[in-house]
């Protein structure tokens, strides 16, 4: 079952024994902490791995503007960029660049980024609702029940289910081979 932003936060609530919201604008508390904390904390635990739901490739659009030194061309982001997994001009990795505010910067003429991106809501697994539902109510904990025991508690428990989550998600994907590793060319030449 996907579950919406207002899902995801009122199952948090509910783990540190808070009443469930309706929206976000509900004007309680809890409605303004979880508004407060959502966005922030959903995208710092999609930046933490490279998720197999959120990883994305695109090329990237060239800007007209000249990078200032150590690149020749620079390229504009994508909307819902979080992080840089790899870049390359023909395929999604090999190519050296650098991340400079809402660019990126490279030697290249085009640039196809593979990168962490944020999904929709309702595109996330199940493995991961429940790591980011642990990690908001650890986040949500301080703020509404000024229990410090119970928030680091509910930290370790976040951190459990974002370890168990890590490895659900490693099962999903062929694991890449040793690519041009100078050990293995030296012997078969």
């Amino acid at each position: 079952m996907a579950l919406s932003a207002i899902g995801l936060c009122s199952r948090a609530l509910l783990k540190i024994g808070a009443a469930p919201l309706s929206s976000f604008d509900d004007g309680t508390a809890e409605a303004q902490v979880a508004q407060a904390l959502y966005a922030t904390t959903r995208d710092a635990l999609l930046s933490a791995n490279a998720w197999s739901f959120a990883t994305m490739q695109e090329r990237l659009p060239r800007l007209a503007a000249e990078p200032v030194a150590d690149y020749t061309a620079v390229f504009q982001l994508p909307a819902g960029f979080l992080r840089a997994l790899s870049a390359g001009a023909g395929r999604g990795r090999g190519l050296e660049y650098r991340i400079a505010g809402c660019t990126l910067h490279s030697g290249s003429d085009s640039v196809v980024l593979t990168y962490i991106g944020r999904p929709a809501e309702a595109d996330f697994p199940a493995f991961f609702d429940q790591a980011l539902i642990a990690r908001l109510a650890a986040e949500f904990c301080l703020p509404l029940t000024e229990n410090s025991s119970r928030a680091e508690v509910l930290a370790r428990m976040a951190e459990s289910e974002f370890r168990r989550a890590r490895l659900i998600d490693a099962q999903q994907d062929t694991q890449p081979g040793l690519e041009d590793f100078t050990l293995i060319e030296a012997r078969l030449a």
